[in-house]
């Protein structure tokens, strides 16, 4: 026979039988614990989702030379959350200097890069993600 708690001689609490008194009151304390975690998960999940990811929904001009400036728009752009931006060819990333930064735009200097068309890429802690969104550099 295995032991458990209710036939362990040797632990030092006994579970009160169900049906009884102490059984209804621990059981209806279990209840209330559970639904509350569960009412607290729901409640505080949105607050913790709100500080989503970066999103990249845009760039304006869509041309320009090199050092014009260039405004990226989304959301969560904020410096806690993406530190550098780019401009993404097939092979590399082009680290662009930020001239200014806030939660929905970003505004950099176009990097010394060839004419061409490029992704905008950010970087968010360690990794970095290409954006479909294309900036044309002219010459």
């Amino acid at each position: 026979m295995t032991k458990t708690p209710a036939n362990d001689l040797d632990h030092n609490e006994f579970l009160p039988l169900p049906g009884t008194k102490e059984g209804r009151r621990r059981y209806r304390n279990k209840v209330a614990r559970r639904r509350l975690t569960f009412l607290a998960a729901v409640l505080l999940a949105p607050l913790i989702f709100a500080q989503g990811s970066p999103q990249v929904t845009g760039v304006e001009p869509s041309s320009g030379k090199v050092n014009d400036t260039v405004t990226v728009t989304g959301q969560n752009l904020g410096k806690d959350s993406v530190s550098s931006v780019f401009l993404s060819d097939d092979k590399n990333d082009y680290k662009a200097a930020i001239v200014e930064q806030k939660a929905e735009q970003i505004v950099v200097k176009v990097p010394q890069v060839k004419p061409g068309e490029y992704n905008v890429s950010i970087q968010v802690g360690d990794k970095i993600y290409i954006k479909p969104l294309r900036f044309t550099v002219q010459e």
